[in-house]
């Protein structure tokens, strides 16, 4: 009798799948997106100003105390949101490899593939946007690359202080149009994997994908083109 040996899975079925891929990259993406439009909302505190902005960010920092100590919450929401991050940058990169290995040779004429400027650009829009949150950390929660003068803890002033360079805020308009795209594309991309971007439904739900993917990137934009204009409440 021969003794045959079953090597053990690396990671669930599902995830050895094109679709379990598909999924995996469309749940992170909900996370994410939730995360940033909330984000966002938090930014425009700002316009309500420096004490109720200040008040906020503390809010985020004590979130849950006395019950859980200080700044636990908020670590717990960046192991989640650095898992969301990790899953979906494997997602994305293992459904490109599988997607070659199924075509090895290159398309003759790539032109003629229908693909909207958003799809073919969300490599590089990923790759952009993971630069700047690694920038973004630098400046505005560590500040080791803040361009200004670095108070912890006065978010505030932190905003000002970095947004009244232009080159701050060319930049951050830069990620935010590579966000811009990223989003209409992924939002759209995860109505799909749901089964919901198809038949009648699919001319609304690309116009609320863009519209999600404007709202969001005009938000964000809002407070720095505000200060390097020198406006502030």
């Amino acid at each position: 009798m021969t003794d045959t040996t079953i090597a053990p899975a690396t990671k669930p079925l599902v995830l050895r799948t094109s679709i379990g891929k598909k999924y995996a990259m469309a749940t992170s993406g909900i996370i994410l997106v939730g995360f940033v439009i909330a984000h966002m909302i938090g930014n425009l505190k700002f316009f309500f100003g420096q004490k109720h902005f200040d008040e906020y960010a503390h809010f985020l920092r004590v979130v849950g105390a006395p019950v859980i100590p200080g700044h636990f919450a908020l670590w717990g929401l960046r192991v989640v949101l650095l898992a969301a991050v990790s899953i979906h940058i494997w997602a994305a990169y293992m459904t490109t490899v599988q997607s070659k290995r199924a075509r090895p040779m290159p398309y003759a004429h790539t032109d003629s593939i229908q693909a909207s400027y958003a799809s073919r650009t969300m490599r590089w829009g990923g790759i952009i946007l993971l630069a700047f949150i690694v920038f973004h950390i630098l400046d505005m929660t560590i500040g080791v690359a803040h361009a200004g003068t670095f108070k912890e803890g006065h978010v505030y002033a932190n905003s000002v202080s970095g947004f009244q360079h232009p080159i701050v805020t060319l930049v951050y308009t830069f990620a935010m149009g590579a966000l811009c795209l990223h989003l209409f594309h992924g939002v759209w991309s995860m109505f799909q994997t749901f089964g919901r971007g198809s038949g009648a439904r699919e001319a609304m739900l690309r116009r609320l994908s863009a519209t999600i993917a404007v709202v969001v990137c005009l938000g964000f934009l809002a407070m720095p083109w505000t200060i390097m204009f020198g406006g502030r409440p």
